[in-house]
């Protein structure tokens, strides 16, 4: 199975000149039942990224531009009274979908943001006493601008834990940007691909993911001495969460998955550790305008890689 991950990897980047890794970690994002969070500039290929997963494999997708008046009903959907039949009738928001994708997500309230990561996390929505299920599997992907703040409400650390992973598309090199300019827009050409895989086989893989790779009592001690490590370090408030844990665990097995691997060794977790733990501990105010991910390459550093 994972052979078709490498042909998915392969067949976006088509589209997505130079993304290699950020494709990589969206799908093991996905594959681990997470979620993910983009932060970027505009026009770096958000929309096209989620647009691909969503075609190659075969989900259905959705998409909300966040603003200040959004409301939690106009993700969620609300229920509408029928004259005809004298009953409420439940409209699904575009959360029921397979993918969704909350572009610029600082920018709704925070009342809305907390309404979709509850959605989020419990994986289900309630509606006037009534629950109604999300479809499986679910994988949000949430943009954010670094550098426009103004009329913002920025995510607190408690519900970036949310997000399995943090990451950034950056500028396409030169020799990809002119690949780009002589090829034009591909937007319409992506929506007509064929699925790669189907929702059925992405339900199998995540299950495999979850109980058919095997990790290592070493690796796991090595985890639990990242995670203590980020507890005692000089720059930090506070260390990585157990979610956060639970997140490198899991992340670091469909890494070893999409690597051909039914085991997990140390460069799995090691490779993930810039995308996972930064957005997610608390950083002292006098590093806050240091580079994050160097901090905590620094810190993990000092901790043994087992043999």
């Amino acid at each position: 199975m994972n052979q078709k991950i490498s042909l998915i990897i392969d067949f976006l980047l088509n589209y997505l000149q130079g993304k290699k890794k950020a494709i990589e970690l969206s799908l093991i994002t996905l594959l681990s039942n997470g979620h993910l969070l983009i932060e970027d500039l505009p026009g770096l290929g958000k929309t096209t990224l989620a647009i691909g997963l969503a075609k190659t494999l075969g989900l259905s997708f959705g998409r909300v531009q966040a603003t200040s008046d959004l409301l939690p009903s106009d993700i969620t959907g609300l229920s509408v009274f029928n004259k005809n039949t004298g009953e409420f009738e439940f409209h699904p928001g575009p959360i029921f979908n397979n993918i969704l994708l909350v572009d610029e997500i600082n920018r709704a309230t925070p009342k809305t943001q907390s309404a979709l990561l509850e959605a989020m996390a419990e994986r289900q929505v309630t509606i006037d006493g009534k629950t109604y299920d999300l479809p499986k599997p679910f994988f949000v992907i949430a943009t954010q601008n670094p550098y426009e703040l103004f009329g913002t409400f920025p995510l607190p650390e408690s519900q970036l834990d949310r997000f399995m992973m943090k990451i950034s598309l950056g500028y396409p090199q030169k020799e990809e940007l002119r690949e780009i300019l002589r090829i034009g827009s591909t937007r319409e050409e992506i929506i007509k691909i064929n699925p790669i895989l189907s929702k059925e086989e992405i339900l199998k893989i995540q299950d495999f993911i979850k109980i058919g790779i095997y990790i290592s009592s070493k690796v796991i001690d090595y985890i639990i001495d990242i995670v203590e490590a980020t507890k005692r370090s000089k720059f930090l408030y506070s260390g990585i969460s157990t979610r956060g844990s639970l997140s490198l665990l899991l992340a670091a097995k469909a890494n070893a998955f999409i690597k051909g691997r039914d085991y997990v060794i140390p460069e799995d977790v090691k490779e993930l550790i810039e995308y996972i733990i930064p957005h997610r501990v608390l950083f002292k105010e006098e590093y806050e305008n240091i580079n994050k991910k160097e901090i905590i390459k620094s810190i993990i550093e000092e901790v043994p890689t087992p043999v």
